[in-house]
């Protein structure tokens, strides 16, 4: 009994150990979806580069996902080991598995706020310069699980329009994430779409930071073509997760190399991040509560 005891134990630590070395190999980046993944993979390059001497793995490998449910599906099944998620995406693993992934840290904002705000817009010249003007009118949401493009104008547009989404507005859909949302608001498949931006500067320049910002500095959006309807309360700015049985000291070498990394390569940085930030805050679950709490109340899991 005993030796067969002893005989599990060291069986336990190979496997134990297996599991280490496999961490030490690759690291896995899952990429949200909702922009051109060209464009992704282009952004998330540096990483690619940089992170294998940084953290200790042979090499770094990125899974850019075709809408956000692919990277949250990832990370629910340990499969990634990284991502950038929105607020209410985070909310969705953990009302599936609590302790799948760790949030470690989020973004400050050029005001030093961790925080930015879901927009509504519209064509310029459609005559709609208000939000009710948009009675009866088509609005497109980015995806149903974007924070800015689906939960919070579900919770918050109510109030401002004076009768719940579906009563107020002829029809709702999804635009396939943030950039292609734009584009068929533009192409006047919607009325008007819900995005993000800082909501720091001015909206002609896209904010200093968003969806509307990295779309104008791409030349794919013009913003003197935009309206702006609606812009929400403040929205906690959404974390990075890495994956929670990751060993400790990969975590630790990851951490420190993100926390680093606007200082040690701006470019790579504003490159992920997609706009102006200061750099990172740590964050815990516990900063995400009020959105967990609203997706459960409202979309679920």
């Amino acid at each position: 009994m005993l030796k067969k005891a002893l005989l599990g134990a060291v069986a336990l630590l190979a496997l134990v150990g297996h599991a280490q070395a496999e961490d030490l190999k690759e690291f896995r980046i899952g990429i949200l979806g909702g922009e051109n993944e060209a464009d992704r993979l282009r952004n998330f390059q540096c990483l690619v580069d940089k992170l294998p001497t940084a953290i200790g793995v042979e090499k770094v490998s990125l899974f850019p996902a075709a809408d956000y449910d692919g990277v949250i599906q990832g990370l629910l099944g340990g499969t990634l080991d990284y991502a950038e998620l929105g607020a209410s995406g985070y909310a969705k693993i953990y009302l599936a598995k609590a302790d799948a992934v760790e949030p470690i840290l989020t973004t400050v904002q050029t005001d030093g706020s961790t925080g930015y705000h879901s927009i509504m817009v519209a064509r310029k010249d459609s005559g709609i310069t208000k939000l009710e003007d948009l009675k009866g009118k088509k609005l497109g949401f980015a995806d149903p699980d974007s924070t800015s493009g689906y939960l919070i104008p579900l919770v918050t547009l109510p109030e401002a329009i004076g009768a719940p989404v579906k009563e107020f507005f002829g029809e709702t859909g999804f635009g396939g994430g943030h950039e292609n949302l734009v584009l068929e608001v533009v192409k006047g498949t919607f009325d008007a779409g819900t995005t993000f931006g800082s909501g720091i500067g001015e909206f002609k320049d896209g904010y200093t930071s968003g969806n509307l910002r990295k779309m104008a500095d791409k030349g794919i959006v013009d913003m003197n073509d935009l309206v702006e309807l609606w812009k929400s309360p403040l929205i906690p700015n959404g974390p990075i997760v890495v994956r929670t049985t990751m060993n400790d000291d990969m975590k630790a070498k990851f951490k420190q190399f993100m926390m680093d990394l606007p200082k040690t390569d701006a470019a790579c940085f504003s490159a992920i991040q997609g706009g102006d930030f200061i750099g990172y805050t740590e964050v815990n679950a516990d900063f995400y509560k009020p959105i967990i709490d609203a997706r459960k109340a409202t979309i679920g899991g």
